[in-house]
């Protein structure tokens, strides 16, 4: 295992950091159901995102789906199919239809300019995506929500930390959720939160993923069981002493990724978008086979083959899996910037555990 270079790497502290944590939670005897570092983590995380109010859950799936049951959304919802499938799998489980829009070369986000021509009647809410954490343009997509009365839920799962011009990126829009899966840039091993914006829609989420308990007694709505546990709580308020570091080094190495592929024909990525603070959470390229003169696959399996595995991310899209590729948006004339990009997508090993070395041997491959 340790000549394989992975494409991640989990954010875990030093054990001397977290064992007095797990020491007290012994003595307290409180394992969940918002004890006492659950309590302090969601304050803490509201402090370092920039945002008023933080409800821990125990995967990052979960927010999703009770954000819509929370905004009580029905119907139709404008999505991208360029994500991982847990977006629109939550539409799914609530009964509601998936509109796939194209998304913008240059971000891989959903193109606000497709929005408008996939709204009908029976559309009551969009759900954009922050891919690898490049912010949507949240204005434009407020604009139009705001036309035609429409909610915002972003999934912002990538976006853990991001900023454009000093404002927190998952203040945007009616919702936003984030994932603390053990990949991401910030981890609670599994977890997520849901990032909403005034006390009673807080308790009201906070009532729907404990059952829908509002006390004892009561039961308020149809709930479901999405508490985060005592033990990951206090994980995440160690791991987020060390994430800047972590950032940093991410940072470090899409640095030298980029001067890298500067002048390689048809290996092509994103270039930092001027006043945003990014999180680095992944480096995508993407390889044109006539420029480069070797199709993705074969390099994605080359490197492989040395040991140095990416993931195609995000391959193949959401609208070819057999739940979705029968709606009349998940054809390949509706979205074919989407599908150009996931058919040229490599995400290269990003995380802040790579040595010199180990970026050395990534760069060899691909030059």
């Amino acid at each position: 295992m340790e000549d394989i270079i992975t494409v991640t790497s989990p954010l875990i502290p030093p054990l001397d950091e977290f064992t007095p944590y797990l020491e007290d939670i012994w003595k307290r005897k409180w394992l969940t159901n918002n004890g006492h570092y659950h309590q302090e983590l969601e304050r803490s995380l509201c402090e370092y995102l920039k945002v008023p109010y933080v409800s821990l859950f125990t995967n990052g799936t979960l927010p999703l789906i009770c954000a819509l049951q929370s905004l009580r959304i029905t119907g139709e919802v404008i999505t991208t199919p360029y994500s991982f499938v847990a977006t629109t799998h939550a539409l799914w489980w609530n009964g509601i239809k998936p509109v796939f829009v194209d998304v913008d070369p240059q971000t891989g986000n959903m193109d606000p300019e497709k929005i408008e021509s996939a709204i009908t009647p029976r559309t009551t809410a969009i759900m954009p995506v922050h891919v690898y954490g490049q912010p949507c343009d949240i204005k434009r997509i407020q604009e139009i929500a705001d036309i035609y009365g429409l909610k915002v839920i972003y999934d912002a799962a990538h976006a853990f930390g991001v900023e454009k011009d000093g404002f927190s990126i998952i203040n945007a829009g009616d919702m936003a959720t984030l994932s603390f899966h053990a990949t991401k840039v910030y981890s609670t091993i599994e977890g997520g939160a849901l990032i909403c914006h005034d006390a009673q829609t807080k308790q009201r989420i906070d009532y729907i993923k404990n059952f829908g308990f509002a006390n004892e007694t009561t039961v308020v709505a149809p709930g479901i069981n999405g508490k985060m546990d005592e033990v990951r709580s206090a994980y995440g308020l160690v791991t987020l002493k060390h994430v800047d570091q972590a950032i940093e080094a991410r940072k470090k190495v899409a640095i030298q990724y980029r001067e890298a592929f500067a002048d390689i024909p048809g290996i092509h990525f994103f270039e930092d978008i001027p006043g945003v603070r990014h999180n680095y959470s992944y480096f995508p390229i993407f390889v044109n086979e006539n420029q480069y003169g070797m199709s993705r696959d074969a390099l994605y399996e080359k490197m492989k083959c040395a040991g140095v595995y990416g993931r195609r991310y995000f391959y193949p899209l959401i609208s070819t899996f057999s739940t979705y590729r029968g709606l009349e948006s998940a054809g390949r004339d509706n979205l074919p910037e989407a599908y150009k990009m996931a058919d040229e997508v490599i995400c290269l090993p990003m995380h802040h555990r790579l040595s010199e070395e180990n970026v050395e041997t990534i760069l060899k491959l691909i030059k």
